[in-house]
């Protein structure tokens, strides 16, 4: 096993979560292979360090993976960027449906690349995600640039009682929780630490049931 995925196994275990299996270990180990390789040629990410993509990328969007309720079967990246946490995701759920949808060239291409070589069944949707008219049982959010345009945007795309994920600050928490308030209702569990110790945080809420109006 790569040094690299050594030391991802080590970051999970530190948060309190099981190893990777071999298989997928080895998909994580292509994946930042070819995320290095990019990096190395176009701004796909503005943490090109290793470490800090294990940290940030991997370690954060694999506990994402595991918190995610098991009745979800659809789900949309909002802005994925370069497939985070989306390719984490489909690896570690291969029973959830996943959308990437990333507007720009460069990194829709990457996702197409990364998609194609890790064998993943997960769909690109390479313009802007608010154009879709399909609904998911999850939208994920994470680095989004424009936060007060984008909640209420991936909240159109929620089914009736879907779930809205957040990968976002302890410092940011309510802002997000008012702005998603304003669109509809919502459950909202405790914050889960993306990692323990650290400010970076999983919000998650499950939609309201719309009341019946006759």
């Amino acid at each position: 096993m790569p040094d690299q995925i050594l030391r991802l196994n080590q970051l999970l275990a530190d948060s309190g979560s099981a190893p990777l299996d071999p298989e997928t270990a080895d998909r994580f180990a292509a994946y930042l292979a070819l995320l290095l390789k990019w990096n190395a040629k176009t701004n796909l990410t503005a943490i090109r360090d290793e470490e800090g993509i294990l940290r940030r990328h991997f370690l954060e969007s694999i506990l994402c993976a595991n918190k995610l309720p098991k009745n979800i079967v659809s789900l949309l990246d909002f802005g994925s960027g370069a497939g985070f946490p989306g390719i984490p995701i489909a690896l570690m759920r291969n029973d959830i449906s996943v959308t990437l949808a990333e507007s720009q060239n460069k990194k829709a291409a990457f996702l197409r690349e990364a998609v194609r070589t890790l064998s993943l069944k997960a769909v690109i949707y390479s313009s802007r995600a608010e154009t879709l008219k399909s609904t998911y049982d999850c939208v994920t959010l994470r680095a989004v640039d424009n936060m007060t345009h984008a909640i209420p945007a991936a909240i159109q795309l929620l089914n009736s009682n879907g779930y809205l994920a957040v990968m976002t600050t302890t410092e940011d928490t309510a802002a997000i929780q008012s702005m998603a308030e304003q669109s509809s209702q919502f459950l909202w569990q405790p914050s889960h630490p993306l990692p323990p110790k650290t400010n970076r945080i999983l919000l998650l809420a499950q939609r309201k049931l719309e009341p019946f109006t006759p």
